[in-house]
Order: structure tokens, then C-alpha cells, then sequence
């Protein structure tokens, strides 16, 4: 029972449950993020190629027509699939930066540990032994 006590203890430590439901919301978050991308970025970035971003992509191989006339064997470049990844990426890196800002912001800031108290100078304790030593 050793085991599964330790288990429990780790499962439950705070830091851990924090990165799970980190880890759970940034996936809805990413979803989010791609119907974003997809529906709305892509479609008006496409308007100025005439096509939309998703589908954007070089032809770098013609294929062969088989009996049933499919075409076969067909290489593309999809940069367009590429660049949406990118839009995406960079969209979740910023909100991200943003929020890890509020929250630094939020945190009390830490009281800087006051300074020990200043003892007499290089020059009033020469003084002070000179002063012993007259005596």
C-alpha cells in the first residue's frame, strides 16, 4: 500500500493538477485558435490569391489517369496547410505571452529583504582604535 500512498501524494501535489488542467484547457484553446485560423484568417488572406490559404499549393509532380480516369500519382507542396500552422502558432504564442504577463503582473510583488543596518565606516573605526590606543 506504500506504492499507491506515494502515488496519491504525487498525483495530488498542486503543481501537478495546475499543468493538467493547463494542459486541458490549451487543447480546447488550440481548437479554438484553428477554427479561427481556418474559417476566418485563411478564407481572408485567400481573398488575395484568389483562393483560400488552406488550399494554396504547388504542383511539383503531374500524376497519370488510370481506367476510372483518377488521377494518380500526383506530388503537391502545401504550403498553404504550412503557413496555417504557422498563423496558428504564432496566434497561441502570443495570447500565451499575454497571459503569462497578466499573471506576473498579478503576483505580489516581493518585498526587497531590507538591508542590514549599515555599521560605522572604515574611517570611524580606525578612529576608534586610535582613540583606545591613547588611552
Amino acid at each position: 500500500m506504500g506504492f499507491l500512498k506515494e502515488f496519491k501524494d504525487f498525483a495530488m501535489k498542486g503543481n501537478l493538477v495546475d499543468i493538467a488542467v493547463g494542459f486541458v484547457m490549451g487543447a480546447a484553446f488550440n481548437k479554438v485558435v484553428a477554427s479561427f485560423t481556418g474559417g476566418i484568417v485563411s478564407p481572408l488572406i485567400g481573398l488575395l490569391f484568389d483562393t483560400d490559404l488552406k488550399h494554396m499549393r504547388i504542383k511539383l509532380k503531374e500524376g497519370v489517369a488510370n481506367a476510372e480516369g483518377v488521377i494518380e500519382g500526383e506530388v503537391f507542396l502545401e504550403h498553404g496547410i504550412f503557413l496555417t500552422n504557422v498563423l496558428d502558432f504564432i496566434i497561441v504564442a502570443f495570447v500565451m505571452f499575454m497571459v503569462v504577463k497578466g499573471v506576473n503582473k498579478m503576483k505580489k510583488k516581493e518585498e526587497p529583504a531590507p538591508e542590514a543596518p549599515a555599521g560605522p565606516s572604515q574611517e570611524e573605526l580606525l578612529a576608534e582604535i586610535r582613540d583606545l590606543l591613547k588611552k
